[in-house]
């Protein structure tokens, strides 16, 4: 699958516009019939963590005014049963990386999060393209047949 969207230009770090905001749960909901389409059901939660921890980093984080999402299915790795690959890309240049906030903070755990479950999964996840592009692969459930 392969979704884009426009975001309306941010400066001055302003909040996103709500309607942007809106933006992350239609692809939740997009991505998810997809899923359930292909029979990958058993990948939703940890899926939708992803896609909407990505999504959010590019829409508050990025200044970008398009913004896309490609969930693809990739062979080999994990004992050739494959991955999930799941792709952002803003356009913008920049890096991409998880922190650890103080305990006081309300929010930055999101990359924390995507590194778990990627990595929990024998998957991993990183940035191409001088960062304008943030990927994350999970592994497919051994009985899949895409």
């Amino acid at each position: 699958m392969s979704e884009r969207f426009k975001v309306s230009a941010r400066g001055g770090g302003l909040p996103p516009r709500r309607e942007d905001a809106c933006r992350v749960g239609i692809m939740r909901r997009i991505a998810a019939a997809r899923l359930r389409y292909c029979g990958l059901d058993s990948m939703l939660d940890d899926v939708m963590v992803v896609v909407s921890e990505l999504l959010t980093n590019a829409i508050q984080h990025s200044g970008a005014t398009e913004i896309s999402l490609t969930i693809t299915v990739e062979e080999g790795g994990v004992e050739e049963g494959g991955f999930l690959c799941v792709r952002v890309r803003d356009g913008m240049p920049g890096t991409c990386t998880a922190q650890w906030p103080a305990d006081t903070e309300e929010s930055g755990r999101g990359l924390l999060l995507v590194d778990a479950l990627t990595k929990g999964q024998g998957g991993d996840w990183g940035t191409d393209d001088a960062g304008t592009e943030t990927w994350c692969r999970l592994a497919l459930p051994e009985a899949t047949q895409v």
